[in-house]
């Protein structure tokens, strides 16, 4: 254990744009993107939306990947996985609403192919599916930017009325609090407001319009801390076999798994080298 003083390191972006059909997620989150990286052949849109992120190719040469249904998470985190290795800087699912859909009609078939109808129990096989899902996208070596579906939410009161109380996402709850920014935008106006700010760029702030200005200014905020050594990088620090093994279990197991190769020949090299200090 390690006492240190609390310092921010560069981060990638986890942002989610919510808002009800037709009010302008991909086209606001493209705009974004482009603010974010600067160039539109480093974005990448994840499209489950029938292809309609083409609909805005007139923007730029950005590249997109299309998904068919089933919709399941691990179609997203294969297609999350293409784009990291094609080198994509701003990877945008469009949309994360399919998935959880998904996720609730496979729950509920096989709550009565196994569990008798028991949906509680099918959710011990469908959670940790989902929650996959939800690490990749949180540990994505790109900027992620997700766009969820939402429609009004109603409950009865106790007159008898039917009240709506507010745009719920169509996603797992607590969904935005995984990420870093989440903005809500209005269909009528396109205006966006904050449901969640970690940044602090737009909380307390007049509704906004997305455009490559927002993406710029989150940029700054990405790159404003302290650089952080990648993984391979931590690795070649050690200097003891102890270390090493330390290192490697402190890193993601997405960089556990890349960078286990490299983990074993440097474990081979520091291996001659400790024997040589206890024979001496």
């Amino acid at each position: 254990m390690e006492l240190k003083k609390a310092t921010r390191s560069q981060v990638k972006l986890r942002l989610n744009i919510s808002a009800p059909s037709g009010a302008g997620k991909t086209y606001s989150a493209l705009r974004m993107a482009k603010g974010l990286c600067g160039n539109w052949d480093k974005i990448a849109v994840i499209d489950t939306e029938n292809e309609s992120a083409s609909l805005y190719s007139n923007l730029g040469s950005f590249n997109t990947l299309g998904l068919t249904a089933p919709f399941t998470p691990e179609k997203y985190i294969q297609a999350i996985e293409i784009c990291e290795n094609a080198g994509m800087e701003v990877i945008i699912l469009d949309s994360t609403s399919h998935e959880w859909a998904c996720i609730l009609e496979e729950n509920e078939l096989l709550a009565q192919a196994k569990f008798r109808g028991n949906t509680w129990s099918a959710w011990s096989v469908t959670t940790p599916r989902h929650d996959r899902f939800v690490n990749k996208v949180l540990q994505s070596k790109s900027h992620i930017i997700t766009c969820t579906r939402s429609k009004m939410e109603t409950v009865m009161g106790d007159d008898k009325k039917v009240k709506k109380v507010g745009m719920k996402d169509q996603q797992r709850e607590g969904w935005e609090y995984e990420l870093t920014v989440s903005l809500n935008i209005d269909r009528d106006t396109h205006l966006c407001i904050p449901s969640k700010d970690r940044t602090n760029l737009f909380e307390g702030k007049n509704p906004f319009l997305i455009t490559e200005d927002t993406g710029e200014q989150i940029k700054n905020w990405c790159e404003d801390g302290a650089v952080q050594k990648s993984g391979d990088a931590k690795l070649r620090e050690a200097t003891t076999l102890v270390e090493l093994a330390n290192v490697y279990k402190a890193l993601p197991v997405a960089e556990q798994k890349e960078f286990m190769k490299l983990k074993d020949e440097l474990k081979a090299k520091l291996s001659p080298a400790e024997l040589k200090q206890v024979a001496a």
